[in-house]
């Protein structure tokens, strides 16, 4: 005796529900205008050699590289946090709440994702980057 059910019909209603919650979501994108533009994200579809006229298809791919973007950017900024929480912190700092994300965060997130970034030695990413030291004598 096996616990088989062979009723076709019972199985294909979850079937048909998912293909219906498919259809509509994939008709929703063709209403919805995502942050990346469909020219961009055509153009480097374009370059990894895939081609595809269906525009939702398109839309699809910007909103799942918007999701990307934005949980690497969250993650950043939850080191960028923990970071300068721990730094200790003079009088005048205090007073400055401001958050500076440095591509030290960036990296460390994107890590977590399974991206390995590298920048040169030479990238400036400190706060004081720009300014001008006091004498280059020195």
């Amino acid at each position: 005796m096996s616990n088989n059910n062979n009723n076709p019909s019972s199985s294909s209603e979850p079937r048909h529900e998912d293909d219906s919650a498919l259809s509509e979501f994939l008709s929703s994108l063709m209403d919805y205008n995502p942050t990346i533009p469909d020219e961009l994200v055509e153009h480097y579809l374009g370059k990894s050699g895939f081609q595809c006229p269906d525009v939702r298809l398109t839309r699809l791919v910007a909103v799942a590289a918007q999701k990307f973007i934005a949980e690497v950017a969250s993650d950043a900024l939850q080191h960028c946090k923990a970071r300068q929480s721990s730094v200790v912190k003079d009088k005048k700092q205090q007073k400055d709440k401001r958050l500076i994300l440095t591509m030290e965060d960036l990296s460390k997130a994107l890590r977590e994702y399974g991206v390995n970034m590298k920048h040169p030695e030479y990238f400036a990413d400190t706060p004081a980057t720009g300014v001008e030291p006091a004498s280059r004598d020195e």
